[in-house]
């Protein structure tokens, strides 16, 4: 039989148009795990691939993600025919004389991530994994999961997995301390930007840990707390306010924009918007909300993203360790199942209830100055410009925070090859080499501005070159303009937009001095020198399995040469659906703007980017 990719996922042939679908849909996800639990039922062990933390942790992982879905399903009236499996593995898993215990609790431990499932069941259905159990196996879980509160969470959105921990506690009725639960919740609104926008943390950056993590549980929190209504109503409002802004974050056919860690949680991006419905937020039409909600998931059907045997994979788009972090081990992509939350509403919620409605017309940019960043709806696809974020140092990191733009139609790449400067991608990136060989590009910012719509930020690849970078939207074009000062010869490479790559050398390329376009079999990707100082346009293919949802590429590049003294770079990039005029927008790129003209738009009308977005 040849392997039918589209087959191998779980949800390929589900229609996902009604809450019925996406029961079926929560069931079809997890049965092919059966076979990986563990003979006690504590361990879900789905690869020999590894992570930062312990087996039993990752085995932990395992069990506990598919509760997300599962709770969900069943607080809603749905049935899982398993649950003699989940309360076996639970009292086994927190008994220390089982030879299947997931081992002793540890500060900012990965247990504590895996436990708020726990919480978050023993909160919405204890019928089914808590008063099943007898006296002695309660007082050895409660034992277990008072231990696990106690101890130090990371500082970021970790912080509301105690609260969801203590949220199951106090439902079955295992007295604890709240102090510590409202000292965390504390702290937790201290990352609050205002305008609906978090911090994940002390970290200087945003990414879709805001929707998916800290509005997701703060929503929770406002659903289930007893008391403390003053804070619920905040955390409602910011939700309300925020969805206004992360609706640009997600393209016309559903997908979400791929920028920032943690992607191999796919689906779990579109858990912000049955979170609203959870908590009974009409943040935007529920006809709006409801279609961003399902247009997501049917986007996640038609992807290739799990093994031979429905198991998920490590990967976005398909299976694809290249785009993975270190604390992803084969259970981690079992987070997505937080999409799920409105099956815990009723049939006749007004979520369910309404018919979906397409995303709205935007047809002018829109800012998102919380984040540094203005989104541009162009036919197919959100892109958006980013002035650049700080990241921890993590595989991918430049690429996953600090490209000069990102897109929910073409993903991003990421570098395989650090001592490979001309098979280098720099896809929405401007690669510098001073050897051929190695290469750096922007990484943390001395200073991000937005004004209006345009953006700018100052870099340095290295202590000697400094780098301005500004960004304007054109519709469906963008323009990057960089003046660079060095004090010797670089080399530079600056990349436009990834498109897929047909098999059998399909697709056609146009190379000339100073543009470069593919004409793919559904897109095209173009990239077009504004200035006069870069001629080479160039044709790549990039390194197979670097993108995150084509594992075959196609990518436009400008090459050339800067310093040493001041060199100015002007580029326009687009890519477009080969449909809606593309041939009408590919022949008439903007022009060249003043570069003087946009310093002084700067200095009369730019507002520094909040401090979280710069890495000093």
């Amino acid at each position: 039989m040849i392997y039918d990719p589209a087959r191998a996922n779980p949800l390929f042939g589900n229609p996902l148009k009604t809450r019925d679908d996406l029961a079926r849909a929560v069931i079809d996800l997890f049965e092919p795990l059966l076979p990986y639990f563990s003979e006690g039922g504590a361990r879900v062990r789905l690869g020999a691939a590894g992570a930062i933390f312990d087996r039993a942790a990752a085995d932990l992982e395992g069990f506990a993600r598919p509760l997300w879905g599962i709770v969900p399903l069943v607080a809603g009236g749905g049935v899982f025919p398993h649950w003699d499996l989940y309360r076996g593995g639970l009292a086994n898993g927190t008994n220390p004389a089982h030879p299947e215990y997931w081992g002793d609790l540890a500060d900012r431990n990965q247990r504590l991530v895996e436990l708020a499932a726990v919480g978050f069941a023993l909160a919405l259905v204890p019928e089914h994994i808590w008063e099943p159990l007898d006296d002695s196996e309660k007082k050895t879980v409660a034992a277990y999961l008072l231990r696990a509160r106690e101890l130090e969470f990371i500082d970021n959105n970790w912080k509301f997995f105690r609260v969801l921990i203590d949220l199951g506690l106090e439902r079955v009725s295992v007295a604890f301390d709240h102090r510590k639960t409202l000292a965390y919740l504390d702290e937790v609104e201290a990352f609050d930007l205002g305008e609906g926008w978090y911090r994940d943390g002390p970290v200087r950056r945003v990414d879709h840990y805001i929707p998916f993590a800290m509005h997701f549980y703060g929503l929770i929190y406002a659903v289930l707390a007893k008391g403390d209504e003053a804070r619920k109503d905040r955390f409602r409002d910011r939700a309300e306010i925020f969805a206004r802004d992360v609706r640009h974050w997600f393209g016309p056919d559903g997908a979400a924009l791929a920028f920032g860690r943690s992607q191999t949680y796919r689906f779990a991006a579109g858990g912000f918007w049955g979170a609203l419905a959870f908590a009974g937020v009409e943040a935007l039409p529920w006809a709006e909300i409801k279609g961003y909600y399902m247009r997501h998931i049917r986007w996640w059907s038609a992807m290739p993203i799990a093994d031979r045997d429905g198991v998920l994979s490590v990967g976005y788009g398909y299976p694809n360790l290249f785009m993975s972090e270190s604390y992803n081990s084969p259970g981690s992509p079992y987070w997505a199942l937080k999409f799920f939350l409105p099956l815990a509403l009723p049939g006749d919620h007004p979520f369910w209830a309404a018919e979906e409605a397409p995303q709205p017309e935007f047809p002018e940019p829109v800012a998102l100055k919380p984040a540094g960043m203005v989104a541009m709806h162009t036919p197919g696809n959100v892109v958006v410009l980013s002035s650049g974020q700080q990241h921890d140092k993590m595989l991918g990191a430049n690429e996953k925070y600090s490209k000069f733009v990102y897109s929910t139609r073409y993903a991003f790449n990421i570098e395989a090859d650090d001592r490979n400067f001309s098979a280098a991608s720099f896809d929405g990136m401007l690669g510098l080499s001073d050897d051929g060989v190695h290469f750096r590009m922007r990484e943390s910012l001395e200073e991000a501005l937005i004004a209006g719509d345009l953006l700018y930020s100052r870099w340095r690849p290295w202590s000697d070159v400094t780098i301005e970078s500004w960004l304007l939207p054109e519709n469906p074009w963008h323009i990057r303009i960089h003046r660079i000062a060095t004090p010797r010869t670089l080399g530079t490479i600056e990349g436009g937009f990834a498109i897929e790559r047909a098999d059998f050398n399909a697709d056609r390329s146009d190379v000339s001095d100073g543009r470069s376009v593919w004409y793919g079999q559904t897109d095209i990707s173009a990239i077009v020198d504004l200035s006069p100082n870069r001629r080479a346009g160039h044709a790549m293919s990039p390194i197979p399995n670097t993108n995150l949802i084509h594992a075959k590429t196609l990518l436009p590049q400008l090459r050339g040469e800067s310093g040493p003294g001041t060199t100015v770079l002007v580029t326009a990039a687009m890519a477009l659906p080969r449909r809606e005029n593309w041939a009408k927008a590919l022949d008439n790129p903007p022009a060249c703007p003043r570069l003087d003209e946009v310093e002084r738009f700067f200095r009369e009308k730019g507002v520094r980017v909040p401090a979280f977005a710069l890495g000093t």
